[in-house]
């Protein structure tokens, strides 16, 4: 797995990255501050998770942070935010913006393995954005027509998510929010939207927040947009 450090700091720099080193088998990539982390993975450098400084020239971590999260193509990166400060106001509002966690200077090996444990293999980009629809007819044991009707289906259940998922949030419903997140998540794995599912996945390595849900709400109904054009640009199936 490819892990990205990013840090205007030369010293601290080189320290995470041997700190990652140590921690297994992965292939680390540096960039000098948010700027130089932003062409790299707009270059199409696609790491699964990254460690970036907070407070840097050019662009902030918390700046980097948020064009992550905004591109439905990068969302699913996990990031974890670095600096010596450890306030709870700044934890708060990296939680807030997607932040799957936040470490403290000095850096302990200990923190960066707790980072890294248990990082699916789709965090490494292993899993492809959505399968064949062929694949998934053949799968489920259905037709193009019915795929298009569960994908319509599920299309509607994305837009109800989001009223209901706020309104979970405005009170105490974390808990029943994560569970219908799973639901809609087991129906992405179902319909072979790999991408998708990362997406809503990487919800769990935060706190919820309408923020969060919103953006990948939006991107798990594009992919099912977008898998529906391709079903429909197939030869015509036979409906069940």
């Amino acid at each position: 797995m490819q892990v990205l450090v990013v840090d205007d700091d030369v010293v601290s720099r080189m320290v995470m990255m041997h700190l990652v080193d140590s921690c297994g088998a992965y292939e680390v990539a540096e960039a000098e501050d948010g700027e130089d982390a932003w062409n790299q993975l707009r270059a199409g450098l696609r790491p699964g998770i990254c460690f970036c400084d907070l407070r840097m020239p050019n662009l902030s971590g918390m700046e980097l942070l948020a064009r992550v999260k905004a591109d439905p193509e990068l969302e699913a990166m996990r990031f974890v935010l670095a600096s010596s400060a450890g306030d709870h106001a700044t934890m708060a509002e990296a939680n807030g913006l997607g932040a799957g966690g936040y470490i403290i200077k000095p850096f302990e090996r200990d923190q960066v393995l707790a980072q890294l444990a248990g990082l699916a293999p789709h965090a490494a980009g292993l899993v492809e954005e959505a399968e064949d629809p062929r694949v998934t007819m053949e799968r489920l044991g259905i037709d193009g027509a019915r795929l298009l009707v569960y994908l319509g289906g599920f299309d509607t259940q994305l837009a109800e998510a989001g009223p209901a998922l706020a309104a979970l949030l405005a009170g105490d419903g974390q808990g029943e929010a994560r569970a219908r997140i799973e639901r809609l998540h087991a129906g992405c794995v179902t319909l072979g939207l790999g991408g998708a599912a990362v997406r809503l996945d990487a919800l769990g390595l935060g706190l919820l927040d309408e923020a969060r849900i919103d953006r990948a709400l939006t991107a798990t109904r594009a992919a099912v947009r977008k898998q529906d054009e391709r079903v429909r640009k197939m030869a015509p199936q036979r409906a069940d």
